[in-house]
Order: C-alpha cells, then structure tokens, then sequence
C-alpha cells in the first residue's frame, strides 16, 4: 500500500513501455525513435523503453507514486499490446509505489468488457487508458460503450489521451495516426452517457484546449493531467483555469519515460501556480480521485 505520508507527489500519467517477454514487432524501434525525437529525449529510443521495475526503482527514489498503464493498439499499429496482467502483477510487486492501469481496445466489445472486469475484481486495476488516435476511433463511439460499462460498473477510472501526439509526428503519413480521434469535446458524450464513471482528460489538449477546458467545467465527473507537455509550455488559459475554476480538477503528470518528472517538476517550480494549488496538483487531487485516504 502507498504510504501517503511519505510521497511528495502522485504522477497520473506513465507508460509500460518495453513490450514482456516477446520480441520487438516490425516498425517498433523506428516508432520509439520518432517518439523521442518528438520529445527531444536525449537517452533516444533506447531511453523510451525502461522495464515497470526500472520505473519503479526510479519512483521510489524520489517518492513519487505513479499510475502506469500499457497502451492496446495492436489492431492499428500491429504491436503486440504489453499484457495488462503482467503489468497488473509487477506493480503489485510494487505496490508502495506503482498504481496499475491496463489499456483494452474497445473494438473488442464483450470479450473487452470482460476482461476489463476480470483485471479490476482479480489484478486490482484501478483504471483504463484509452489512446483514441492510436486506437483509431472516436471516444462516444457506441462501439466503445460496452467496455465503458463494464468500467463503470466496477468503479473504475477511465483516461483518454487528448489533443497532439508524438506518435508518428514526422514521419511519413504520421504513421497513419489521425488526430481527428483526439478532440476532447468527443468526450462530452462519454461524461453526460457515463456521469458516474471518472474520466481524465490527458494532456494539454493542443489544438483544442477551450474544448477540453469547457467540458471540464461543465462535467463533474471529468478531469485533466498535465503530462506530455513541460509546464514551461502550457497555455495561459489552462494555468488561469487550474489557479482558479478547475483547481481541485487537475492532476500531475509526466508522461514518463518521454518526459520525466524531475523535468517536469523543476518547470513546474517555476510557472505562476499559486501557493494553495500547487499541492492540490501535485498529490491531494489524485489522492482523492484514486480513494486513497
């Protein structure tokens, strides 16, 4: 169990990366080179795959708790999904500091309902991430809508990339990603359809920020992290609505290991967050949001 006494922070948003016990799928390591080119990630693409372990390790030496999730996109990339149960079964291994998050594509209807009930009620998962453009369909897809009952059946999180993508930024035909997918007002839908069901809306949402700021407000069941963007870089309207409106809404993330918390922290420090939102962001909001206390 987290000693909440003893982290500093809870990051909301990072990734299994390293794919389990199988050998790497074709277009795979090009893929993570033009991620961490996106990123300017100066450990390159051998810096983007650490094992959960290593990002384990690497939490727990400076006390940071760390929701962590793979990605399932085999039907649109062709790479093989990291197992949801293995992640599930290394971070309770860890579980001082790592909180398990698995990732199912919703094209695969009640056999991912099922699963998606199984992972919470025997892995303990506590969430599922959704990456719409690499997934290739639209969040209020009613496609989708058998998974996201079964998650809010179980109580679970919902957490839906948004927005610009490093995923085949420059390379040719963007990897056949499609931003469209990411627009966050999409998830208007999800929020009304499933008001019981928490859904966090990831990253900065570039180009569409407004939209994502709007449903925020309008939405009690829905939330924002600040992962994949240096806060360096935020848009001025999102720090406003974060130091105001939305304040108890939005949650730390890094995106780890494409930007890490010690960089995202260090700009952090120095963006004008008022004093009393600064701890909302960083561990009380996900505190509250996961059930901790």
């Amino acid at each position: 169990m987290i000693d909440l006494a003893n982290i500093v922070a809870i990051d909301f948003h990072t990734h299994a990366e390293e794919p389990c016990d199988c050998a790497r799928d074709d277009g795979y390591n090009e893929f993570q080179a033009g991620m961490a080119r996106y990123f300017c990630n100066p450990a390159g693409a051998n810096g983007m795959l650490p094992s959960v372990e290593r990002t384990a390790a690497y939490y727990r030496e400076r006390k940071i708790a760390a929701v962590i999730f793979p990605v399932d996109a085999e039907r649109e990339t062709g790479f093989k999904r990291y197992a949801n149960e293995e992640v599930a079964r290394i971070c309770a291994e860890n579980s001082d500091i790592l909180i398990p998050f698995a990732s199912i594509d919703p094209a695969k209807g009640r056999v991912g309902a099922r699963e998606a009930r199984r992972l919470v009620r025997d892995f303990g998962v506590r969430g599922f991430k959704f990456h719409p453009t690499m997934q290739g369909f639209y969040p209020n897809d009613r496609m989708a809508y058998p998974l996201y009952e079964a998650i809010a059946a179980e109580g679970a999180i919902s957490l839906f990339h948004t927005g610009q993508t490093g995923v085949g930024s420059g390379m040719r035909g963007g990897m056949g990603m499609r931003l469209k997918y990411s627009n966050p007002i999409h998830l208007d839908d999800v929020a009304a359809d499933f008001p019981d069901m928490p859904i966090v809306m990831a990253h900065p949402s570039f180009p569409w920020q407004e939209e994502a700021l709007a449903v925020c407000q309008h939405k009690p069941n829905t939330y924002i992290d600040l992962s994949g963007w240096r806060p360096k870089y935020f848009p001025e309207i999102l720090v406003k609505y974060a130091n105001s409106l939305l304040k108890k809404k939005m949650l730390f993330g890094s995106d780890w290991p494409a930007i890490t918390p010690d960089t995202w922290l260090a700009d952090f420090a120095q963006m004008p967050f008022k004093d009393e939102v600064r701890p909302l962001i960083l561990k009380e909001n996900a505190t509250r949001l996961l059930n901790l206390k």
